[in-house]
């Protein structure tokens, strides 16, 4: 005998009541370069303060190092480096810096999501990587050895091993 489903209630917005709340990033942001570079610790903190974000909250998003920490399962230095590593690749502003002593955390501005009526910037869309400085492969051709030691004569005379060390006679 089959079982019964039970029928979802949709509530008046058109959403069902089980559903629950979700965050919702756009493509182009998940795609951009800034956020594949994003480290684990700084992924982690801008997905909370992406769930604190209400609709109408952009600017007054508040977590603290050792809130993040705590919630997070991270140290507070990773939390602080995080949240440096997500203000430097756009992802977040800072607009207020918290206090120790007043006890209040700093307070951010999301770039992906419009703020006081202005639209969003989307720093992160600016972002490029740091240029990698090259260092030089070692090949045949730059060595270190004089250029008389190079010379084809000097390598076929006798008194030389492979044209690069000079044997003195009578050693041993």
């Amino acid at each position: 005998m089959g079982s019964k489903r039970k029928k979802r209630k949709v509530l008046p917005n058109g959403r069902n009541d089980t559903e629950g709340q979700y965050l919702p990033l756009p493509y182009p942001m998940i795609q951009s370069l800034a956020f594949r570079s994003l480290s684990g610790g700084a992924l982690k903190v801008f997905l909370e303060i992406r769930t604190r974000f209400n609709g109408r909250n952009n600017g007054r998003l508040s977590l603290s190092s050792q809130q993040a920490a705590d919630l997070l399962g991270m140290s507070k230095s990773t939390a602080s480096r995080a949240f440096n590593e997500l203000q430097e690749k756009g992802f977040l502003k800072l607009r207020i810096r918290g206090q120790w002593y007043g006890r209040k955390a700093s307070e951010f501005i999301t770039t992906d999501k419009s703020f006081d009526g202005f639209a969003p910037t989307r720093d992160w869309q600016k972002w490029k990587p740091p240029k990698q400085k090259t260092v030089p492969t070692r090949n045949r051709e730059t060595r270190c050895d004089p250029d008389e030691y190079r010379d084809s004569e000097f390598a076929s005379q006798e008194d030389t091993r492979h044209g690069h060390l000079m044997v003195v006679h009578g050693a041993r």
